[in-house]
């Protein structure tokens, strides 16, 4: 059973390689995740996580490099429209970006909290509303993960091995079962994959 206890879901959302890392070394090099990223799977899983969310969590790097790039897809000529449909919910959405550097949010319906993203997202859960997406920022996840805090755990898994660079999961995680409730395979040999947590 995948019941949830409390409030609102926390869905989390990551790109891995096979061998279970979200970036190189080289932090900024993204080059891996092409052509994956674009593919008619990565689309659709990503359109089934944010189309229930009505809040986006970021951390501040992946906040300027989203809100960055994202708005510039809208009208795009040649933009997919699954691409153009997402771009207008992050626009559009309410935002979170947990941050010590930045004092005031440059984008629109932001908020910018300095604070352990536990305690965020309890104030979150509490406020209600649809789910709270965490996009891809590695910091937040692996916090919520620790605190099992994480109801609804997204990865798309590409077939190469980087071999080196960070691991999402940590040594040390709370014990505890997930359920397979969403999966799909890509002509390119990637994977999408939802479980939640079975509390």
């Amino acid at each position: 059973m995948t019941e949830q206890t409390t409030g609102r879901r926390v869905v989390t959302n990551m790109s891995l390689s096979l061998d279970g890392r979200y970036a190189r070394t080289d932090a900024l090099d993204m080059g891996w995740v092409l052509p994956y990223a674009v593919s008619d799977v990565a689309r659709d899983h990503l359109t089934g996580l944010w189309e229930p969310a009505t809040t986006a969590l970021l951390g501040r790097v992946n906040a300027e490099g989203f809100l960055g790039f994202w708005p510039t897809v809208i009208g795009a000529p040649g933009a997919d429209p699954r691409d153009e449909a997402f771009a207008k919910w992050l626009v559009d959405t309410d935002k979170v970006v947990l941050s010590s550097t930045l004092h005031e949010a440059p984008w629109e319906r932001t908020t910018v909290v300095d604070g352990p993203a536990t305690e965020v997202v309890g104030g979150l859960r509490a406020a209600g509303g649809g789910d709270v997406l965490v996009l891809s920022s590695a910091s937040v996840i692996k916090a919520l993960l620790a605190a099992d805090e994480v109801d609804r755990l997204a990865l798309m898994i590409f077939p190469i091995f980087l071999g080196d660079g960070p691991r999402l999961f940590d040594d040390g995680l709370p014990a505890g079962k997930w359920a397979l409730v969403g999966q799909s395979a890509g002509e390119h040999g990637e994977l999408a994959l939802v479980y939640d947590r079975v509390r």
